[in-house]
């Protein structure tokens, strides 16, 4: 335990102090996040920098390095898929600041890029013989062989999107992750796997990005964190046979993912709307609940149903 709390000391220091390096570089660059329009809300949020997931993601590939580089090629394979996600995320971001708009790479080009990154965690699985899933709540595990390969991309590509689509308030994303690393660090850790420390890593560097992201922020994670904070959910939960417990613990990943299916299907079909706007956490906004209650109460349920999980792991 005390190498685990070292690692995310450590993680904490060294994210908290890549933002202060290069809060102030995003702002003499003027890289600020492009507002719609229609949130009415957010109209006060123009210009404020993007990008900060470099910050707190470089800080997780370093310690994470530095720390467990060397037990074991998951570990490895995790740091670089989480790598490649923020490069992916960087891309779509700098694309929208240099064209001043809110479209970075077209949905197309993300797909693609997702898949491909999922594709190397599925075979890796496979040839690898990480094949087999717990199954919530029962102790027991199941071995899917092959269908491990459709199953994990498909997974993967779920859970950086519905992460990315939970990024719209001040530390809604972060607050959520942090919660689910948490969890699933506790649950590790009482398997006794080096996979809890990653996950505490991730704790660490994220509870720094958030003392400049909860509201009002000073600075977004931008694409370039939110999807490499659902490869490294996605990763840590595959490689450690706990993928199925992403939508328990994830659910309110899975709530934003949802809520935006469900508004644009019924939308099409009757020119009517489920919600005031989509994902969920913006019709709550537009209910009238502040930015801080509803942060609040993702971070809570996602902890609460943690907690029942843990009691049954």
């Amino acid at each position: 335990m005390k190498s685990i709390f070292i690692s995310m000391l450590f993680a904490f220091l060294a994210s908290g102090a890549l933002l202060l390096l290069i809060l102030p570089l995003l702002r003499r660059m003027k890289a600020g996040q492009y507002i719609l329009g229609y949130v009415k809300e957010h109209k006060n949020k123009g210009g404020t920098p993007t990008m900060g997931g470099l910050a707190f993601i470089c800080a997780i590939v370093i310690v994470g390095f530095c720390t467990l580089g060397f037990n074991g090629g998951e570990v490895n394979l995790t740091l670089a898929i989480t790598a490649s996600f923020m490069v992916v995320g960087f891309l779509d971001d700098f694309i929208k600041i240099y064209h001043k708009e809110n479209e970075g790479l077209k949905p197309y080009q993300k797909i693609i890029f997702q898949i491909s990154i999922a594709a190397v965690a599925a075979l890796y699985c496979y040839f690898n013989g990480i094949t087999r899933l717990n199954i919530p709540f029962t102790g027991i595990s199941a071995d899917v062989s092959w269908g491990i390969i459709p199953l994990v991309i498909f997974i993967f590509t779920a859970t950086v999107n519905c992460v990315n689509l939970t990024d719209g308030l001040d530390g809604l994303a972060g607050g959520t992750s942090c919660a689910y690393l948490f969890v699933l660090g506790v649950m590790l850790a009482i398997k006794g796997t080096y996979f809890s420390v990653l996950c505490f890593i991730g704790v660490g560097a994220v509870a720094a990005f958030l003392v400049f992201n909860v509201n009002k922020a000073a600075i977004f994670m931008g694409d370039t964190g939110s999807l490499a904070l659902g490869g490294l959910i996605s990763c840590l939960s595959v490689f450690s046979g706990n993928s199925l417990y992403i939508p328990i613990i994830g659910i309110m990943f899975v709530i934003s993912g949802i809520s935006v299916i469900v508004q644009v299907i019924y939308y099409k079909r009757t020119r009517k709307r489920v919600f005031l706007m989509a994902p969920l956490h913006h019709h709550f906004q537009m209910k009238g609940y502040t930015e801080c209650k509803i942060t609040f109460c993702y971070f809570a349920l996602t902890a609460f149903v943690g907690i029942i999980c843990l009691i049954f792991w």
